[in-house]
C-alpha cells in the first residue's frame, strides 16, 4: 500500500507496518542494521497533515507514525516519532485497526488532529485525560464515527 493510501483510507489509532522491501542484515553489521531500521518499522498513526502551501514550493500530505518511547523511573524522556509524506517510496501495511469501542484521545491544533492515546473504554480515556491534564483534549469512540457526532464528547483537563 502507498503512503497516500494511508492518509486516504487508514484511521487513526492503526498499526503500520512500513518497509523497503530490502532483507533485515545480520546483527553484526550494526550500521546496516541501524540504516535498515530507518526504513524498516511499525507504529502507530497519530497524525495525517493535508499537503501545506508555502511561498516558493508545497510541502505534500504527511502522516506520522508513534515508534515508541523510551522512559525511566515512570518518566517518559524520548517520544519517537516518524514522518513520512505522500511520495515515500515505502510500501506500507495496516496490520491492526482499531477495534470497535476503543476510544481515541484526540487533540485539535493548527489545521489537524493528533491522537494522544488510543483507550480501551470512555472510563480509561476519562482517567488518561484527567492524569496526563490535557486541556481541550476530546474523545472520539472508535465505530461511532459514523453517527453524526454521537460518539464525540469534549473533556476539559
Amino acid at each position: 500500500m502507498s503512503a497516500t493510501k494511508i492518509i486516504d483510507q487508514a484511521p487513526l489509532g492503526a498499526l503500520i507496518r512500513y518497509t523497503d522491501g530490502s532483507p533485515k542484515p545480520p546483527a553484526r553489521f550494526t550500521k546496516k542494521l541501524a540504516a535498515w531500521e530507518r526504513s524498516n518499522g511499525v507504529g502507530r498513526l497519530v497524525k495525517k497533515e493535508p499537503p501545506r502551501p508555502y511561498p516558493t514550493w508545497t510541502a505534500p500530505a504527511s502522516f506520522t507514525l508513534h515508534e515508541g518511547n523510551f522512559s525511566s523511573e515512570g518518566v517518559i524522556l524520548v517520544t519517537i516519532m516518524r514522518s513520512h509524506s505522500a511520495d515515500s517510496p515505502l510500501i506500507f501495511e495496516v496490520i491492526v485497526e482499531p477495534k470497535v469501542g476503543q476510544v481515541r484521545v484526540l487533540l485539535d491544533f493548527g489545521g489537524s488532529t493528533e491522537l494522544l492515546h488510543l483507550a480501551a473504554s470512555v472510563t480509561a480515556a476519562e482517567l488518561w485525560i484527567a492524569k496526563e491534564g490535557y486541556r481541550n483534549a476530546r474523545f472520539e469512540i472508535v465505530g461511532a464515527e459514523d453517527d453524526d457526532g454521537a460518539g464525540e464528547a469534549g473533556i476539559a483537563a
